[in-house]
């Protein structure tokens, strides 16, 4: 996905649609007001004349580039969902956002986060993960995600695979994890497995090296 300044489809945008991206992902700068995004993505998307993928970060808490200011429904982090650990209530979140979403013509969102939050020192997970315990992110992550997907948006598993245990911001720095094997099959893919079980569209990866996986590539 590319994305681009302003609050309507910049000359740019519309050249690298008609070069043939078939991907857009909206930034907290292309978003006044849930009229606009909606003229936005349907300015795009006519432009586009064939499908056209139009992606946001819509976690909720600290990651969310619609907020209630702009007539969007604040959604708390991930980690408050976590702390009640009801399924059913991460299902309505989900789809909650989904009609959101889908009412302004966006397709997917880069959510769930299902890192395991082990590290307290990480400077980019934290709240945005359901849970220190792996089983609790998979169940609720998965739940949110179906939610997610009920109303026509796709989800996407994020950051694979795990980046809960990092102390550096991988957007900054290029993390590395030591972790053997057998430590991932426990903690930090469950997740993911659980994820890809109940469906989930999309997978993203992380910025992230793995010494037990590749030492020299990131994820």
């Amino acid at each position: 996905s590319v994305g681009f300044h302003g609050t309507t489809a910049s000359r740019e945008v519309l050249e690298l649609i008609e070069r043939g991206v078939y991907g857009v992902i909206l930034f907290s700068r292309n978003i006044e007001s849930a009229e606009q995004v909606a003229e936005l993505c349907a300015e795009l998307k006519r432009a586009a004349k064939r499908p056209l993928l139009i992606s946001i970060d819509q976690e909720g808490g600290r990651v969310a580039r619609l907020r209630a200011a702009q007539g969007f429904t604040e959604v708390p982090p991930m980690r408050a969902l976590g702390n009640v650990g009801d399924e059913k209530l991460a299902f309505e979140v989900g789809a909650m956002l989904g009609r959101e979403l889908r009412a302004v013509g966006v397709d997917q969102d880069y959510a769930p986060v299902v890192d395991v939050d082990t590290n307290p020192a990480n400077p980019v997970i934290g709240d945005r993960a359901f849970s220190r315990e792996s089983d609790a992110v998979g169940r609720l992550g998965a739940a949110l995600a179906k939610g997610l997907q009920s109303a026509g948006v796709a989800a996407c598993a994020k950051h694979f695979p795990g980046h809960g245990d990092t102390n550096q911001d991988s957007h900054k720095d290029l993390p590395r994890l030591p972790h053997d094997l057998a430590r991932l099959e426990r903690i930090e893919l469950p997740p993911f497995r659980a994820l890809a079980e109940a469906g989930v569209a999309s997978v993203m990866t992380a910025h992230v090296v793995f010494d037990a996986l590749d030492p020299e590539r990131p994820a």
